[in-house]
């Protein structure tokens, strides 16, 4: 979810709460004002009826209560004097309906007699005005709720747009390129310091991509050099018939020792570029097509052995990436296939539009096969392998998005790579 939609539903639920106890309070303030109103003017009318009682000491309808409702009945026996607010129901003889009243009730002498007296006011119009009043408060809230937050999310849009820019240029920004990273400046300090950060960020990926780059093309070269000079020179030893059986196998050793340490010089070194991503050049690779001409290059060890090649094809597994990590990744995975297989194996290739699986007879794995796919993790004890074939496979998946994964079952090895 983006900040400015969790920003905004934050919003949105607090003002709904926030609006909604001001309108109950609003409401209930209302009421209390009204219902006050109501009450004192039917004080002032208990008043006016006690002092019509005190000067002629009886009661009967007269035209001066006409506003108000009067019930005047004996009372016989104790009781309490006090005077009593309530609301009562009265019904309308005019359009049969029960109407809302506020009433007075309190105890008098009348004539030497005890009355209890109820003087009622209607509220019909009171609660309407608190209706009306409610209707308005309420429209006036939801139009200040719906006006305010489409303030806030405008403002909040225009505010966090620096921001954007900055973080869609980032998204863009390539850092094997020469180019600099050059964020836009706002008027909010804090998206001007974050900026300041991330390009001096950027700039020390630059450096340090650009310093490991030379280290691993200068190693690539300098260390290179020797090591195929001292091959070179050992090659000229073992071909020398001077020298003793003893001398010979000293210097084969040598060679040997010498050959393996280039293989894991090209292996780390290319490693190192695919984890810095020195392969920018990319295209829509078939694998599944690729994987075919490849087998090709593997025919000469594959007669010799005796394996068996199936091929089940059933779709096209195309990918964007660099035609030489798609050219590695494969002669990789069938040189695992074909190295690690025994004579008259077999090997069954299956591709589809998501998929494409590699799987060989061999030895029966006794590890965890997951670990193969760690740098210097494997499972023969031969000196020609480098534990280093499956980590490279790995890196190219890891680097394109695609998921590896490795199963046994008895003595058939099966590498399945998905998108």
């Amino acid at each position: 979810m983006k900040l400015l939609q969790k920003t905004s539903r934050i919003y949105l639920a607090a003002s709904l709460v926030t609006y909604l106890v001001v309108g109950i309070a609003f409401y209930w303030i209302i009421k209390f004002i009204i219902y006050d109103e109501v009450e004192s003017r039917l004080m002032v009318e208990k008043q006016d009826f006690e002092t019509y009682i005190r000067a002629n000491d009886m009661w009967s309808s007269n035209s001066y209560f006409v506003e108000n409702k009067i019930e005047a009945h004996p009372v016989f026996g104790k009781f309490k004097n006090e005077v009593v607010f309530t609301d009562t129901l009265i019904r309308n003889r005019y359009e049969e309906s029960v109407d809302p009243f506020r009433q007075v009730s309190f105890y008098t002498l009348i004539g030497g007699t005890p009355y209890r007296v109820s003087i009622r006011k209607s509220m019909i119009e009171s609660y309407k005005l608190i209706e009306a009043i409610s209707a308005t408060m309420i429209t006036c809230l939801a139009l200040l709720m719906v006006g305010m937050f489409f303030f806030q999310r405008r403002l909040s849009g225009q505010l966090w747009q620096p921001f954007y820019d900055s973080l869609s240029k980032i998204k863009n920004f390539d850092w094997t390129r020469n180019e600099k990273l050059s964020l836009t400046r706002s008027e909010i300090t804090e998206f001007n310091e974050l900026e300041d950060v991330m390009e001096k960020m950027a700039s020390k990926m630059q450096h340090d991509y650009k310093s490991l780059r030379e280290f691993t093309e200068n190693a690539s070269h300098e260390i290179q050099t020797p090591l195929a000079l001292i091959n070179a020179r050992v090659e000229q030893f073992i071909q020398s018939k001077d020298l003793g059986e003893n001398h010979t196998y000293w210097i084969e050793e040598i060679y040997h020792a010498a050959r393996r340490m280039s293989r894991l010089n090209q292996g780390l070194l290319l490693l190192a570029k695919i984890e810095n991503q020195q392969f920018t050049d990319q295209e829509e690779i078939d694998l599944s097509e690729l994987i075919k001409d490849k087998i090709k290059d593997f025919e000469d060890i594959i007669h010799h052995k005796n394996i068996r090649v199936d091929f089940k094809i059933e779709g096209s597994f195309g990918r964007l990436m660099s035609p030489s990590l798609a050219d590695i990744l494969l002669s990789n995975l069938l040189n695992n296939a074909i190295k690690h297989n025994h004579t008259d194996g077999t090997i069954t290739i299956e591709a589809g539009e998501h998929y494409l699986e590699i799987s060989n007879s061999g030895s029966v794995l006794k590890g965890n096969p997951e670990r193969l796919f760690e740098r210097f993790k494997k499972e023969s004890t031969g000196t020609e392998s480098l534990g280093l074939g499956l980590a490279i496979v790995k890196q190219i998946c890891d680097n394109y998005n695609l998921q590896i994964a490795y199963n046994t079952s008895d003595s058939m090895h099966t590498i399945l790579i998905s998108k």
